[in-house]
């Protein structure tokens, strides 16, 4: 009843090391003992190691667990804000100059605000139970802290939350954009085809080789023939903006 174990996780801040890929800090806590458990170097921790071997550390393991998870979490605001500032980039690339390689970026983006989101979430219902568990060695003001950081894991994982929602918007945003051209090119395309269509099926009428095409024996058949063409093409064009297609 004394002690208390948690598996808390903080964000990677090792080198060569994605800080989505978060680590895990296991741990065991009771008045007279505290026994922290890793795999990966957790810069939090070694934070307040160097504190205590300064004389400017926790006092006591209240204290050691209201700084380590302080400290654990604060080191989890700048990667979300990063990340955040991430999609403001993206959604102003979008607006400048849409590109179909833009899905890369934004990919990342909901891939990290995910795995974030996996690993913080949990931790709210940790720091529920520490701030109303019936421990002793746990005063009012360690239980104010706790509750503190159980707002910043909240606002955590909203702003997440809201980053995920943000990148699905820009994403569906980009997919319009790119249909949208794709149709406008497709329509001009359209355009062009109905435009050389008739000519083709005349030029192709008029180019079989057989006896009695008309104006053979006329100098200035394929005169008239490309002055033809023109006001047909010009009709066609008068026609198309008359029906509003150009």
């Amino acid at each position: 009843d004394k002690g208390v174990m948690l598996i808390l996780r903080g964000v990677n801040m090792n080198d060569a090391d994605h800080p989505e890929d978060m680590v895990s800090l296991r741990i065991w806590i009771d008045p007279s003992r505290i026994i922290t458990v890793v795999r990966r170097e957790v810069k939090a921790a070694n934070d307040i190691r160097q504190k205590i071997i300064d004389g400017t550390g926790p006092k006591n393991a209240a204290d050691f667990l209201t700084a380590l998870t302080t400290r654990l979490f604060e080191r989890i605001d700048p990667v979300i804000t990063e990340l955040d500032e991430d999609t403001d980039n993206i959604e102003e690339s979008i607006m400048e100059s849409p590109d179909v390689n833009i899905r890369h970026d934004i990919n990342e983006v909901r891939k990290k605000a995910i795995m974030l989101r996996r690993y913080i979430a949990p931790q709210r219902e940790v720091i529920t139970r520490l701030r109303t568990c019936e421990l002793k060695w746990l005063d009012q003001i360690h239980r104010r802290y706790f509750q503190e950081n159980l707002d910043r894991l909240t606002r955590y994982t909203e702003d997440l939350d809201a980053i995920r929602e943000r990148a699905q918007i820009v994403k569906d945003e980009l997919t319009n954009i790119l249909s949208d051209r794709l149709n406008k090119n497709m329509y001009i395309l359209s355009i062009v085809a109905a435009i050389f269509l008739p000519l083709g099926f005349f030029t192709g009428l008029l180019g079989i080789n057989v006896g009695g095409i008309p104006g053979a024996d006329n100098e200035y058949a394929f005169y008239i023939f490309c002055t033809t063409l023109t006001i047909i093409v010009i009709l066609q064009i008068w026609i198309f903006r008359k029906l509003k297609w150009i």
